[in-house]
C-alpha cells in the first residue's frame, strides 16, 4: 500500500453509515424519505390505534405538513407558482384532518405516498 493512500485514509476518516446514505441521495429523494418515514409513522397508528401512537404520528405530520406549508408559501421558493398553490392546498387540506377529532389517517397516508411518489420520480 503507498504511503499517500495511507496517509489520505488517515487524514479523511470514512463517512459513516448514514452519511455515506445521505450523500449518495439528491434533495428531492431525502425529502421523499421524509414522507415515507411519516407514512410509516401513519400506518403505525392504524395498526396499534393507541392513543399515544396515533397522537404521536399525527403530530409528526402535522409538523412535516406545516413545513411543506410554511416553504411554498416563502416568496424566495423557486417552484412554479402553480405548483406552489396546489401543494398550499394539499398541505391546508392534510393539516385540516390532521387537526380533526377524529383525523382520517388513511387519507394522510395517501397524500404523504403521492407526495413521496412525486419525489421520487
Amino acid at each position: 500500500m503507498s504511503h499517500a493512500l495511507t496517509a489520505a485514509s488517515m487524514a479523511a476518516p470514512a463517512p459513516n453509515g448514514a452519511a455515506a446514505y445521505r450523500q449518495r441521495r439528491t434533495a428531492k429523494q431525502m425529502e421523499a424519505e421524509v414522507f415515507a418515514r411519516a407514512t410509516r409513522s401513519i400506518k403505525e397508528a392504524m395498526t396499534d390505534p393507541g392513543p399515544l401512537v396515533q397522537a404521536r404520528a399525527v403530530a409528526d405530520n402535522r409538523r412535516l405538513w406545516d413545513a411543506v406549508l410554511m416553504a411554498v408559501l416563502d416568496p424566495g421558493n423557486q417552484l412554479p407558482q402553480g405548483l406552489r398553490a396546489q401543494l398550499a392546498g394539499l398541505s391546508r387540506a392534510v393539516l385540516r384532518e390532521c387537526d380533526a377529532e377524529a383525523p382520517d389517517l388513511t387519507f394522510i397516508a395517501e397524500m404523504n405516498e403521492q407526495v413521496a411518489a412525486g419525489l421520487w420520480s
